[in-house]
This record gives C-alpha cells, sequence and structure tokens, in this order.
C-alpha cells in the first residue's frame, strides 16, 4: 500500500527554506569556482537568495523546530562562500 499523501501538522512551507538553500549555495559555489561568464549574474543572484533563505530557514528551524536545521545552515554558508568568489572573480577582472 502506498503512503498517505495528506499533509501533516509539521508540513509547512519552512520546511523547503533548508534544501532550496542548500541547491541555490551550490549552484552559486561551482559557478563562482567554474568561470563560465554567462553564468556569474546567476550566480550572484543564487547566492543572495540561497543566503537569505538560509537565514529565514535558520530561523525557523531554531526558533520554531519546523524545518531542516543542518540544510538550511551548509546553504547559507555555500551561499556566502559562492558570494564571495563571484565578487573576487568580478573585482579580479575589472
Amino acid at each position: 500500500m502506498p503512503e498517505s499523501t495528506t499533509p501533516d501538522q509539521s508540513d509547512t512551507p519552512a520546511v523547503a527554506l533548508g534544501p532550496t538553500s542548500l541547491a541555490l549555495g551550490t549552484f552559486s559555489a561551482v559557478s563562482g569556482w567554474v568561470p563560465v561568464f554567462a553564468a556569474l549574474p546567476f550566480a550572484v543572484l543564487a547566492a543572495g537568495l540561497a543566503v537569505t533563505l538560509g537565514a529565514a530557514g535558520i530561523h525557523y528551524a531554531a526558533r520554531h523546530r519546523i524545518g531542516r536545521l543542518w540544510t538550511a545552515v551548509a546553504g547559507t554558508v555555500l551561499g556566502a562562500v559562492g558570494l564571495a568568489v563571484t565578487v573576487g572573480l568580478g573585482w579580479s577582472l575589472a
């Protein structure tokens, strides 16, 4: 028998903040280290979103016990690394 698909009390949009931040942070960090110049504007945007969504995910996971804390922290860190690398690469090319 397949599992039930009815929503649980703990299913909120805050649960998706950590994994979304992790995916965006990974994209920004990888595209910052592999300089495909067409992807640099998207890397900066993804890094900013990763840091913002990761901070919100950390807030919800720590205070309300809803969400995935380690994925939010990892996404925030990867977003900050991606932003630093991308800005550093842009600074060195200017």
